[in-house]
């Protein structure tokens, strides 16, 4: 359990925590997760617009609650590929701070897990050739990578769904849920300590001041 990472189902309430994560991405992380050069009011939309009947959002917290990785998972009634069934397509974003953590492959491997139990059999991915962080984590996930110039693709297939897979899911949402309360209320003890610390500090400065 030491290496395990809470994630957790974002909903519609999160939206203004979706677009500061990406608002805080790097002109060149922007790049490499759209890509192109979102600019802020493109990814504004991008973020209003997300479909949480139709798709899956997941996200990971730091101790201050703020978001700093995000992974969405698309579902498309189209095919990506002709002659083949529609996949749930995955996408992912890391703020440069929490790289080199693992958060991006256990967002790929969360996802997997939830598009398996909803009876999807593929995982897609599109992105950019230059996109090696990206691409890294289908191959090792087992995926087929496939270039076609400065764009690649890959797919996972994923088993059929099972008992321990469901049940597999239900704990990590739970435990995701309790950890992500926990935070929160660390941080409001962590506020009515700092304001009772200031309000003494103030007290403290008003008797000197009287006695002078």
């Amino acid at each position: 359990m030491a290496n395990w990472i809470p994630i957790r189902s974002l909903a519609r309430r999160h939206r203004k925590r979706i677009a500061l994560h990406l608002l805080a991405l790097t002109e060149r992380d922007r790049y490499l997760r759209f890509g192109y050069a979102a600019a802020d009011e493109q990814i504004s939309r991008y973020a209003m617009a997300m479909d949480f009947d139709r798709d899956e959002v997941f996200g990971i917290f730091n101790r201050k609650l703020d978001l700093i990785a995000m992974a969405h998972l698309a579902y498309s009634p189209q095919p990506q590929r002709a002659g083949l069934p529609a996949m749930a397509e995955f996408g992912v974003s890391v703020l440069s701070q929490a790289r080199g953590r693992g958060l991006g492959a256990r967002l790929f491997e969360r996802a997997a897990l939830h598009a398996r139990n909803r009876g999807i059999d593929t995982l897609f991915i599109h992105a950019l050739s230059e996109n090696g962080a990206m691409l890294k984590i289908a191959r090792n996930a087992g995926a087929t990578v496939e270039r076609d110039g400065s764009e690649s693709e890959a797919w996972l297939r994923l088993p059929p769904d099972t008992v321990s897979s469901h049940v597999g899911e239900a704990i990590e949402r739970h435990m995701a849920e309790l950890d992500f309360q926990f935070k929160r209320h660390v941080r409001v003890i962590g506020h009515i300590i700092d304001g009772v610390a200031e309000v003494k500090s103030k007290f403290n400065e008003a008797g000197k001041a009287a006695k002078l």
